[in-house]
């Protein structure tokens, strides 16, 4: 009998966050939130995938229950391609926002069905690079207190992390403080980089990026809203240091111009948000093919973005380093059985590579229960 999909479920999950721990430019946050998809096989199989759902979490379960599970039930999870196309184009017109998120969930989730069905990790079914271990670097850096900010800088480097992200915003002068205390913390054995959060506008990026790159800032993440692709091509022309950028996109469309005309160092699409893991792969080749390295994006997500991360990280030839979150996050530390990209796990500034089946994590069904909404 051939395999096929016998059902789709989504779970809205939400936990608490100490909202002085990771301070952005946009705020505190005060919460993680994500929607879990299931998605069962004919023969028993149950792959799990997560969909980035920071607000309106009811809408991501509708949108998946009542949109994409009619065209997936029944249909043979191996054809993956096809299947990512057909949830695409449930929607007319450009794909994007909401739905690109909804579908990352059940893309993840059909990739760890194949695992599990062959016995395989998921990097393997990527064509592994046959790396066991990713460099990771700490992040990140609360733009909140000094205090608590100095604290995590200390806790990073006790742990072992050689590679540390930063948050800042806005005033400039704020900005290049912090910059500077924290470089004057780490000392200049230590790899730094900063993440704006679209902080600022054209003139003062230009402002805060040479001052990061007199500091020995390896990249300057996200200074300017994501939508203004020429504005970065300007900036990257005028600064002497690495913009990074991608999180923000939801597929290689969206990717396109930034990696094609030069703009950023460092791709970063978050495989919760930009199509899953078939998107993102294409994302990492296309930008291969352009000299630019990919680092993806993790952020408030939980353990299955976190797993679906390491196996992309191990199979893309230009994986550049692996964001390890330092901050408490229930759906990152609960959600599954075992760690996965925990800083716990961290040896030599590298983390572990799962191995098992498919994601080679097991769900914690008590964390579902604790967290559902």
């Amino acid at each position: 009998m051939t395999l096929s999909i016998k059902a789709v479920r989504a779970i809205a999950l939400e936990a608490p966050l100490d909202p002085t721990a990771q301070v952005t430019a946009f705020g505190p946050r005060a919460k993680a939130a994500l929607v879990l998809v299931e998605i069962e096989t004919s023969d028993g199989i149950v792959g799990y995938g997560e969909a980035l759902a920071r607000y309106s979490l009811r809408s991501y379960v509708s949108l998946i229950e009542d949109l994409l599970a009619p065209r997936l039930i029944g249909k043979n999870p191996f054809h993956v391609e096809g299947l990512w196309q057909t949830m695409v184009r449930a929607i007319t017109g450009k794909a994007g926002g909401i739905l690109l998120e909804a579908i990352s969930a059940c893309d993840i989730a059909l990739w760890d069905i194949m695992g599990k069905s062959t016995g395989q990790p998921i990097h393997h079914l990527l064509g592994s690079t046959g790396r066991t271990h990713v460099p990771a670097y700490a992040s990140s850096i609360t733009w909140g207190e000094d205090s608590v900010a100095i604290k995590q800088v200390e806790d990073a480097l006790r742990a072992g992390f050689r590679s540390i992200k930063i948050k800042i915003g806005g005033p400039v002068d704020r900005a290049i403080a912090r910059a500077t205390l924290v470089r004057r913390l780490t000392g200049d054995g230590i790899e730094l980089t900063a993440d704006g959060n679209w902080a600022f506008d054209f003139d003062d990026s230009i402002r805060v990026g040479r001052r990061l790159a007199d500091l020995g800032y390896a990249w300057f993440e996200e200074p300017m809203i994501s939508e203004d692709v020429e504005g970065y091509r300007r900036l990257r022309a005028a600064l002497p240091i690495r913009l990074a950028a991608g999180e923000s996109e939801h597929t290689v469309w969206g990717c396109r111009d930034l990696i094609a005309n030069g703009s950023v160092g460092v791709i970063q699409p978050d495989v919760a948000r930009a199509g899953g893991i078939t998107e993102c792969r294409r994302i990492g080749h296309f930008a291969y093919a352009h000299g630019v390295p990919f680092a993806p994006h993790v952020g408030f997500c939980g353990a299955i973005c976190n797993a679906a991360s390491l196996h992309l990280a191990a199979a893309l030839p230009n994986f550049l380093t692996f964001e390890a979150m330092i901050f408490e996050n229930p759906l990152r530390q609960c959600l599954a059985t075992t760690d996965v990209g925990s800083i716990d796990l961290l040896k030599n500034g590298q983390l572990p590579i799962p191995d098992g089946p498919g994601l080679g994590i097991e769900v914690d069904q008590s964390a579902i229960k604790r967290y559902r909404v």
